[in-house]
């Protein structure tokens, strides 16, 4: 087995897996809230803070689908750096997403992890397809 073939199950593993955690903190995000509020809070406060709490959520899932486009379509299945880049953001995210659930981290860290992990993902899997298409094309036209 090859190691760009390898790469590609090890990568699909670890983007579901930080799929998963990320879905888990979706359903379970009340404790991670409270962790983020004064001990004595106001409901406002507590609803400020759920809504930035869902919006870096939505936006990391977001870049999910970005990425799994990129992934399912085949334009970034097989390239060797995209997938080391891939298991590397998406495993450390994993384990620090892990930590910020059960630790009940502040909600400041997920932030930091949205932007050091998914964010490096979403943003390659946004230029990866930009770049085939467009040395395709200038492949295309330079035959020509």
């Amino acid at each position: 087995m090859s190691a760009v073939s390898s790469l590609v199950p090890a990568r699909f593993l670890t983007i579901i897996a930080h799929l998963v955690i990320v879905i888990t903190i979706f359903w379970s995000r009340d404790s991670n809230v409270k962790a983020c509020l004064p001990l004595e809070y106001t409901q406002e406060q507590y609803e400020e803070e759920d809504k930035k709490l869902v919006v870096g959520l939505s936006v990391t899932l977001g870049l999910f689908a970005i990425e799994l486009a990129g992934f399912f379509s085949g334009v970034s299945m097989f390239n060797c750096s995209q997938g080391l880049l891939s298991i590397g953001v998406h495993a450390s995210a994993s384990v620090a997403l892990l930590f910020y659930l059960f630790e009940q981290w502040e909600c400041s860290v997920y932030w930091w992890i949205l932007a050091i992990c998914s964010g490096n993902a979403g943003h390659t899997g946004l230029y990866l397809p930009a770049a085939g298409v467009c040395s395709s094309v200038d492949f295309y036209y330079y035959k020509m």
